[in-house]
């Protein structure tokens, strides 16, 4: 199975680096001989008598002349003009510290006594771990990611002509993964620009940077593979895909265009194995720029909050929700909850209505939404689009700002439901309250059970739920649950639940006409 891996290194004992190389040796031994049998099947599958070995003439053919092939880029001058403001990072931290990303695991892992498996007592040391990043200002400032100087005891960079020079942590953003830091010089060091990822396309020529494996000056080239990516590292991710090889030790490196400008910064690989397989992202350029604008200034990053748990708009809720038929499936982000006392609540955003768009700019989805309010600075006013009971609206909100544990905008989705309904509904009592962990003050009806091959299961809905709303109506109890199911059902021929599950809020659309198929 595939897992998302940081591209950081941290250093191993010699022992462990030496069978590393023998295991690479192997396997490339296995993959040259499954290459040359390959080659050896390929052989006899093309063996064909010729004409002039059965004795006759060979037909008069014409051979096309071979297609001019173009020429690869070559990178050269372009490594030669950028090298020089790529830098690799090397932190001190604790080993009790570390984590389990990198390539090559010490030989005498912690045992749970505190020992190693030799009897040995165990030693809290510092050591070394690696990774990359480059130069943004002459005066020193530097941009990494956050895991590559995360709980560092201290910081060193290292130059591309091999000078070393202390480095400050200015600030750390772990919802971005990104960090800056500065260095002093003697001198005006070189360095490269931040461009405009939004102008980057899949199939465009990209060159990485960096210390993979502590072999600083690397460089790797390929292709955008694809843009927006979200592989669930954080709640503003929109990544690009790269097919450049990234390895662990390149995080915090740049990724160039051929015109010399970053257009993200390498950060993380999908693999197996922990080395590269083809498939790394980088945080885009736009992002950055802004995520070190904020650290530079203040030394942390300050996000607009608007306050709403957020969801996708599945296709079954749309006919539940009367979304009209110009909205394409799947647009806009359809609020779950609303955070009581926030800016969403004093601006009169209810849980049932769809955002489609933020201060003119669309949201596709509940992660669009994430980026757009998280961009607003504290106290501005935003004119939110939705759509409420199938009509439009607009809203104006004056945007607070996000706390550290408050999340994104962006709220967990719960399945779809069905008709029949299929549900076994039970009042909200004292003692389920508290069973549930609700609060006192919580209304609403409990999921007592749900009927095999139902809609309802179906849908996803399970003991213990709880339902606080149909559509955009708030239910208080089963009666009311009931009449406003049935109401729903014969309006749409599907009802959008609103539904309490470990304490998240969540729409869930039961489609009357789908019952469970297992």
């Amino acid at each position: 199975m595939s897992t998302q891996e940081h591209s950081h290194q941290t250093e191993a004992a010699p022992a462990a680096k030496g069978l590393m190389r023998r295991r690479k040796a192997r396997s490339g031994s296995f993959l040259a001989a499954a290459l040359l049998a390959g080659t050896a099947l390929g052989g006899y599958a093309l063996a064909e008598r010729s004409p002039a070995q059965a004795g006759e003439t060979a037909p008069t053919q014409t051979v096309p002349a071979p297609a001019t092939q173009a020429a690869l880029p070559d990178f050269s001058a372009l490594v030669s003009r950028v090298k020089p403001a790529v830098v690799s990072i090397t932190t001190r931290l604790q080993a009790s510290e570390t984590d389990d990303e990198g390539p090559m695991p010490s030989p005498f892992p912690m045992a749970p006594n505190g020992m190693t498996p030799d009897g040995m007592p165990a030693h809290r040391h510092l050591i070394e771990a690696r990774g990359s990043g480059f130069i943004v200002s002459p005066d020193g400032l530097i941009v990494t990611n956050n895991h590559v100087v995360h709980e560092a005891k201290s910081v060193m960079v290292t130059l591309s002509d091999g000078s070393e020079l202390p480095a400050k942590v200015i600030g750390r953003d772990q919802r971005t993964d990104l960090a800056v830091l500065r260095v002093t010089a003697d001198h005006p060091l070189p360095y490269v620009t931040l461009g405009d990822s939004s102008a980057v396309k899949p199939g465009q020529w990209v060159i990485a940077m960096g210390n993979p494996f502590g072999l600083g000056g690397s460089v790797t080239a390929g292709i955008v593979s694809a843009k927006g990516r979200d592989i669930g590292a954080g709640p503003y991710d929109n990544f690009i895909q790269v097919d450049a090889p990234i390895n662990q030790g390149n995080s915090g490196g740049p990724l160039f265009t051929q015109d010399g400008t970053v257009v993200g910064v390498n950060t993380a690989i999908l693999s197996p194995s922990g080395g590269s397989i083809g498939i790394g992202f980088a945080i885009p350029a736009n992002l950055v720029k802004t995520v070190v604008a904020d650290i530079e200034t203040s030394g942390h990053v300050t996000r607009g909050y608007l306050g709403v748990a957020a969801q996708p708009v599945a296709p079954a809720l749309r006919a539940a929700l009367a979304l009209p038929a110009s909205q394409g499936s799947g647009q806009g982000a359809l609020i779950a909850s609303v955070a009581p006392r926030s800016p969403a609540a004093k601006a009169g955003l209810e849980p049932g209505d769809v955002i489609t768009a933020v201060d003119g700019q669309a949201v596709a989805d509940p992660r669009d939404l994430a980026r757009e309010i998280a961009a607003l600075k504290p106290g501005a006013e935003a004119k939110i689009t939705l759509i409420r009971n199938g009509a439009p609206a607009t809203e104006t909100v004056t945007i607070a700002t996000q706390s550290d544990d408050e999340t994104a905008d962006r709220g967990s989705a719960a399945g779809a439901e069905t008709p029949r309904v299929g549900l076994a509904l039970q009042a909200l009592s004292p003692e389920l309250r508290d069973q549930l962990d609700l609060p006192a003050e919580s209304k609403g009806a409990v999921v007592a059970a749900v009927e095999p091959g139902s809609p309802a299961e179906a849908a996803g809905i399970a003991p213990g739920d709880v339902v606080v709303g149909v559509g955009t109506a708030s239910i208080d109890g089963p009666d009311a649950a009931v009449s406003a199911i049935r109401k729903a059902a014969h309006a749409h021929h599907a009802v959008a639940l609103r539904i309490l599950r470990h304490g998240n809020a969540a729409f869930v659309a039961i489609d009357l006409d789908k019952t469970h198929a297992g």
